[in-house]
């Protein structure tokens, strides 16, 4: 077994065995291993959920993800019972030889899962892929750093796959092409198709601001995010530099808006007017001249008022009705009716982000991206001083954006009764959200991490390098100058990640799958570009002149060398 999962997958399954045996004897009491062990109907039930889960798998992924799981609850079963891989492998190779076997029908009252199960309340209005009327709930797979071999830290350090690129180029590219040919007859037939829309057209006007019609409530909760957020990334607007390098030599540097923008804002089970603030407000900020915003229709085809709102308050006037990786194309190319942008910013899933990955490696585009970012993240770094209540909270307020997201805890020196807490906590917690299906699958692809010491913790989130980082520790502050890897930081027990993503004034448009150790997240920047200036005056050419001259004869290019000598000869200088 090569995958993470619940257990540390060192040599197969007879190491697996052996970590088994040594856990029976030496879990501490109380512990969840312990109940495992000792607990026939809690170790059953898990069998139970799991070869449930299994049933349910679909991808390659989530077929190897849920067989792991399968394999070392039944391990532990055996371990319990005193049976050895020799023996399970006798009874294999019995049946290998055909000798006797029992009918392949499931047997009376083993058809279903008898797992911990809830009604999904059915007023939800939430679009889940999971049938809603039966989540299954789980518990964090819980890892020990020490225990783990270098090879193992990295692997956990990739992110679920949310499709494999291989697939992902034989489905985007072909839609692009597509787009790039029909242009709107295109849109049109791939909103259809994937969207389940009929459109007589892809592209719509955003009224004004008095006729889009939202609560007060609403409204006002608009607009003190909006206020937060433009007052911090107006803050982030720079003075042009100057600098003389050298007596003569005076160079500059100064910001200017990207002319034409495409924002994308995802749709699908989730309506995200949060991220329309957090990609207008910025750009309105910069001064960017055009502003196109992109985001899925509505079942009637029509964009949600939140949206709407925000996108009249930030003056875009054009929306274009489409999502995935053809509202890509549509900005990267341009339509009949959708203008060609210059730069593309917003997140989105793999269809999303592998689109903008090559419509920016299209020369003939000549568009940019923000960044590759796709599903959501969130690692907890929690130490004893931490609320369970509150840790598991932040865990699940990411896990519930969609079933590719990974949220991954980091417990600091907690006891087993700590860590169980926080476990029992997000099971409690999770039976109460809408959008607990989706929240539980993100869950079985997420996982704790133990470790002793905030050095440890803060090594691992550095090398892991989060979507979003809370720190809910103990002088959180002070840790600060340690973080080098992470879109945004949350500090303390009283900053959730919820605030960053709504109304703080930082942007919640930040780097996932690790990109955070070269990406920034967007700001006022993303939407500028800065451009240099260099003024030289004779003294300024008499200083640097003889430098340039030289290094451009050694690289051999002449002009570059002549278009000093010939200034130099005219102001009577030495070409030396």
């Amino acid at each position: 077994l090569d995958r993470f999962t619940c257990f540390d997958g060192r040599s197969g399954l007879p190491a697996l065995m052996d970590t088994l045996k040594s856990r029976k004897e030496n879990a501490p009491q109380g512990s969840y291993t312990e109940r495992l062990f000792n607990d026939k109907k809690l170790l059953d039930a898990k069998l139970l959920e799991e070869a449930g889960e299994l049933a349910e798998a679909e991808s390659h992924d989530d077929v190897a993800w849920e067989a792991a799981d399968v394999l070392y609850f039944a391990l532990v079963k055996c371990v319990q019972a005193g049976v050895s891989l020799k023996d399970v492998e006798a009874v294999l190779d019995h049946r290998s030889k055909k000798v006797r076997r029992r009918p392949g029908n499931a047997k009376p009252n083993k058809s279903t899962g008898q797992a911990e199960k809830v009604q999904v309340p059915t007023g939800s209005t939430a679009k889940t892929e999971t049938p809603r009327e039966q989540v299954v709930f789980k518990r964090l797979c819980v890892l020990k750093n020490s225990e783990l071999s270098e090879p193992e830290r990295a692997k956990l350090c990739t992110r679920p796959a949310v499709m494999d690129t291989e697939k992902l180029m034989s489905i985007v590219p072909p839609i692009l092409a597509d787009v790039r040919q029909r242009g709107d007859s295109a849109l049109l037939d791939l909103t259809a198709k994937f969207d389940r829309v009929q459109l007589q057209t892809p592209v719509m006007d955003v009224p004004p601001m008095d006729e889009i019609m939202i609560s007060d409530d609403v409204q006002s909760a608009i607009e003190v995010a909006y206020g937060n957020i433009q007052k911090f990334h107006f803050a982030q607007l720079h003075e042009p530099l100057e600098v003389e390098t050298c007596p003569g030599v005076r160079c500059s540097r100064f910001a200017r808006p990207i002319e034409k923008v495409g924002l994308y804002v995802p749709g699908g089970s989730a309506i995200l007017p949060s991220t329309a603030l957090m990609l207008a407000v910025p750009a309105k900020v910069a001064g960017c001249l055009e502003v196109i915003l992109a985001t899925p229709p509505q079942a009637d085809g029509s964009v949600s008022p939140e949206v709407l709102y925000i996108a009249a308050k930030a003056g875009i006037r054009k929306i274009v009705l489409a999502g995935g990786a053809q509202a890509i194309a549509a900005l990267a190319y341009g339509t009949q009716s959708v203008p060609k942008v210059d730069k593309i910013c917003g997140p989105g899933n793999a269809f999303v982000t592998m689109a903008k990955m090559l419509v920016q490696n299209d020369s003939t585009a000549q568009v940019s991206i923000d960044m590759p970012a796709g599903p959501s993240e969130v690692m907890v770094v929690a130490d004893k001083s931490a609320n369970a209540e509150f840790v598991a909270a932040d865990l699940l307020s990411q896990a519930e954006h969609g079933p590719d997201s990974q949220v991954v805890l980091v417990a600091v020196a907690l006891s087993s009764l700590q860590l169980e807490a926080i476990q029992d906590e997000l099971v409690k917690q999770l039976k109460a959200l809408p959008r607990a299906a989706i929240t539980s699958v993100a869950l079985s692809k997420s996982f704790a991490l133990c470790v002793s010491s905030m050095e440890e913790a803060l090594n691992f989130s550095n090398r892991y390098a989060p979507e979003h980082l809370i720190l809910n520790v103990e002088k959180a502050a002070s840790y600060v100058p340690s973080v080098k890897n992470a879109g945004s930081v949350f500090l303390g027990a009283f900053s959730p990640e919820s605030c960053g993503d709504y109304a703080s004034g930082t942007n919640h448009t930040l780097p996932t799958y690790g990109y955070a150790r070269m990406y920034s997240g967007v700001n006022t920047a993303t939407f500028q570009k800065q451009i240099t200036s260099q003024e030289l005056t004779p003294e300024g050419l008499k200083n640097i002149g003889p430098a340039v001259a030289t290094l451009a004869a050694v690289e051999g290019l002449d002009a570059h060398r002549n278009a000093v000598i010939v200034r130099q000869k005219a102001l009577g200088q030495s070409s030396t």
